[in-house]
């Protein structure tokens, strides 16, 4: 979205609000039940804009660790000050995409910082639960179902020889 400024830019105005839907990029594994739903505003305090947004996205997925389906609603609080270009240095034009938002003349796009912190803040991996412990190794039963009986004590082929000296009941060999 590309808000035009211009009115706080002369000082007519002091607070502009934003109330939109954003259409998220696609991502692997994730599917949104519909845009994102942005609201906040644009505020001018003597010659000092900020920005302040809040986004939310429902969201379908799988757990990473046992497969279950996942729905949530991810939120994030979006907050940079507004400038032009000749206002910073060029250590700050760095930093831009962390504290700042370029104003194009009187022009404000929106979207373009917005998409990205939506991208970098989504989790990497959903997951049904925090202490979820996944699927069995063995048979693949998602393990909050309950104990499925499978046995893990296993032991290293390389160390398998060394069973055999245990399994002699302390008999020593006398030749």
């Amino acid at each position: 979205m590309i808000v035009d400024v211009a009115p706080l830019l002369r000082g007519e105005v002091k607070r502009m609000d934003i109330d939109y839907m954003l259409s998220p990029e696609q991502m692997d594994g994730i599917s949104f039940e519909s845009d994102a739903r942005v609201v906040g505003c644009i505020t001018d305090s003597a010659g000092y804009m900020r920005l302040c947004l809040k986004a939310e996205l429902k969201y379908h997925g799988e757990c990473a660790r046992c497969l279950a389906p996942v729905n949530g609603v991810f939120s994030l609080d979006f907050e940079r000050t507004v400038v032009t270009e000749d206002q910073l240095t060029e250590e700050q034009l760095d930093e831009l995409d962390d504290e700042y938002v370029l104003l194009d003349g009187s022009e404000l796009d929106v979207d373009l910082a917005l998409r990205e912190e939506l991208l970098l803040g989504f989790p990497s991996r959903l997951l049904c639960s925090e202490d979820c412990e996944g699927l069995c190794p063995r048979c693949g039963k998602p393990k909050r179902e309950g104990d499925c009986g499978c046995t893990f004590k296993e032991i290293d082929p390389r160390l398998a020889i060394l069973k055999t000296f245990f399994d002699n009941d302390g008999e020593e060999d006398n030749n």
